[in-house]
């Protein structure tokens, strides 16, 4: 056991002993965990703790980011702002373009950017170039 987990249980057992995880809402409840089967036992902790902390790993950080950008094109008004004009969606395109190659490197799919709207953004994008 990690020292980690080893203070974790200390601190359970001590609340435990002083009945402070006594009459919590939902005592008794089952517990829904996540399934980190994917995650090797001994990193299991410090996941969950990174996590928990907001922290991503970078593949699906720059999925996150993806994903912001994409709901920005989408939110251009296609007749006036994704014009060869407009530096920010130029921008904007170049960087989601990026991350695409850097998630498919990654071997990450990019299936999720593909919605309602992604076929009219995919056209506007390709008559600016």
């Amino acid at each position: 056991m990690w020292l980690i987990d080893q203070l974790v249980e200390q601190h359970i057992r001590e609340a435990q002993e002083k009945g402070e995880l006594s009459n919590l809402p939902g005592e008794g409840a089952p517990l829904h965990l996540e399934d980190d089967s994917g995650v090797p036992v001994e990193l299991r902790t410090a996941h969950r703790l990174l996590k928990n902390s907001g922290y991503l790993p970078p593949e699906l950080e720059m999925r996150r980011e993806a994903l912001a950008l994409h709901d920005l094109l989408r939110e251009l008004n296609p007749d006036r702002e994704l014009n060869p004009d407009n530096e920010k969606a130029r921008e904007l395109s170049k960087r989601l373009t990026l991350l695409k190659i850097k998630l498919h490197q990654a071997g990450i799919s990019t299936d999720f950017l593909h919605g309602e709207y992604s076929d009219v953004i995919h056209q506007r994008l390709q008559q600016e170039e």
